[in-house]
């Protein structure tokens, strides 16, 4: 195998590893796990299980066979025969995370294990607040569970909620609720190893140990973060800690009318934030992302995904029609009444500060109403726990994107200043409008996410997109700032930045890598860490 190489023929420029074949008679062995009807063999199947916004005719990251385990029995049996015969395996939950590679493998003809079909709700514990699931539990399946038994306890979910409870956490994905801040809603994880052995994280290491989800530290090193974008363990349950419902509830728009008063308006997100005024994780949108999203009455009066570049005349002409402002504060209060109401008073004493900036209430939930937030609108379905997939139903089937996120701190001047220079590149190298979400994730630091859009069928746009991602994050990595994950396509060049010590960062990742997976199977150049059998 190699890798870490700079060369590059595929059509996107990627640095690849050589492929692994897999030969028939090994094939037969791992459909025989699972059985015919949980596999998918043939290139037509297995082409419906890959990142939709890759470029189509590019086979670089092409799996050999896809398994779809109904157990945990099974998933150890996969990985205890792909260890004896030194095959990769690349697990992923729902597959959905797109945009970053999907559910495909760093090594081509790796063999793809997909948790579609283990999905049950195993626990939902009301007095505790938490839930306990398996890997294939989508958003809207805890939503749906929860829901069921009456709304009692509620679920911080992200923007889309077709994806993995437990995938989505593992990747660091940013939900919105209190429990959303920090990423603090995943407590004790169930772990199949690459030897096939099971592992149970913090108090969950003691047989019958009821307190496996109320805690999240355990007796000796803390091993839970050790599984979140890794490649040292698959797992197969987790708990997820939920949020008792409030009395109240009462989602807020937060506008800034002009793109210069963006770094003013970070800073007040932060003091507030800080103050603790403002909870959970505020989400700071330009208009064209929450445009037609966040406001159908205005639909049609943003520029497309993939249009021309507007200049800014064009944009504050629609920032003043529609009151939305170039940019605009996506955030929620959860309390008492009375408390929302002393808590909105100080956020528009603090808005006030920003000339033209307005604070809007949208609507307030009580046990009255709360029967009424599912046809509600997409702000105060997200805040209020009930997932939904709006994003994609505004999302042309022509257009793909690549995602580019890098960390932050929680400046205005900073935040903005690195933003504006992604945007530049962004429109210089593309020709299409920028869009951008700035997810305060705690009180100290903001993810800056952007999708770059692409016409997926166009190798010249897709190309583009691409190329202009991977500049940006060595132009960034320059100036002290990293991805908080990284597409499967640069996931080498965003490891290769971390270079405090000489790569000491990584050095110590692969000797973790080599000691626990010494047959290097288990996701293989997953963000850029490789075991010594892939490492020249």
């Amino acid at each position: 195998m190699t890798l870490r190489v700079t060369d590059s023929d595929s059509t996107t420029g990627t640095v690849d590893a050589d492929p692994f074949v897999l030969t028939d008679e090994l094939r037969e062995q791992f459909v025989a796990v699972v059985g015919r009807e949980n596999a998918l063999i043939d290139q037509a199947e297995r082409d419906d299980y890959r990142d939709p916004y890759w470029f189509p005719p590019d086979r670089t990251y092409d799996s050999s066979l896809v398994l779809f385990p109904t157990s945990t029995e099974q998933v150890q049996a996969i990985v205890r025969l792909a260890n004896a015969n030194e095959v990769p395996v690349w697990a992923s939950s729902q597959g959905r995370n797109n945009g970053y590679g999907g559910p495909s493998a760093r090594v081509k003809g790796s063999i793809l294990i997909s948790f579609r079909k283990m999905n049950r709700v195993l626990e939902v514990n009301t007095e505790l607040a938490y839930a306990v699931v398996e890997p294939g539990v989508r958003w809207f399946d805890l939503y749906d569970e929860l829901h069921a038994q009456g709304d009692e306890l509620l679920v911080s979910v992200p923007d889309i909620g077709w994806g993995s409870v437990i995938g989505n956490s593992l990747d660091n994905g940013i939900t919105f609720m209190p429990a959303g801040s920090d990423f603090s809603a995943q407590c004790g994880m169930e772990v199949v190893l690459a030897d096939g052995s099971l592992l149970r994280t913090g108090m969950g290491a003691q047989a019958g140990n009821e307190s496996w989800h109320t805690y999240k530290r355990g007796l000796g090193p803390v091993l839970d973060p050790l599984f979140m974008q890794s490649n040292y363990g698959i797992v197969t349950r987790m708990g997820v800690w939920l949020m008792k419902r409030p009395e109240a509830y009462s989602p807020l728009y937060l506008s800034i009318p002009r793109d210069e008063q963006l770094d003013q308006a970070i800073d007040i997100v932060r003091e507030l934030r800080l103050a603790g005024i403002l909870r959970g994780v505020p989400n700071i949108q330009d208009m064209i992302t929450a445009g037609d999203i966040h406001f159908p009455e205005h639909r049609g009066k943003f520029p497309s995904f993939v249009d021309p570049t507007w200049t800014d005349e064009q944009l504050d002409a629609v920032a003043d029609e529609t009151g939305i402002g170039r940019w605009g504060v996506r955030t929620a209060l959860w309390s008492d009444a009375e408390t929302i109401d002393i808590h909105e008073r100080k956020i528009r004493q603090a808005w006030s500060a920003i000339e033209g900036g307005q604070v809007m209430r949208l609507a307030t939930y009580t046990a009255e109403n709360w029967h009424t937030l599912e046809s509600a609108g997409y702000m105060d379905r997200l805040s209020g726990g009930v997932p939904s997939r709006d994003i994609l139903d505004v999302l042309p089937d022509f257009v793909g994107h690549v995602g580019f996120s890098p960390v932050v701190p929680l400046r205005g001047a900073e935040v903005a200043g690195v933003m504006r220079q992604i945007r530049a590149e962004v429109i210089a190298r593309t020709g299409v409008n920028y869009m951008c979400a700035i997810f305060a994730t705690n009180d100290r630091s903001a993810t800056i996410v952007t999708p770059v859009f692409y016409v997926r069928d166009d190798p010249n746009q897709t190309k583009a997109a691409m190329d202009t991602v991977k500049g940006l994050l060595v132009q960034l990595a320059q100036q002290g700032y990293c991805e908080y994950r990284a597409h499967l396509d640069f996931m080498d060049l965003a490891q290769d930045q971390l270079d405090f010590g000489d790569h000491a960062y990584r050095n110590f990742a692969e000797k973790i890598k080599d000691a626990v997976d010494p047959n290097g199977i288990l996701s293989p150049g997953r963000h850029g860490i490789w075991p010594s059998s892939y490492r020249n």
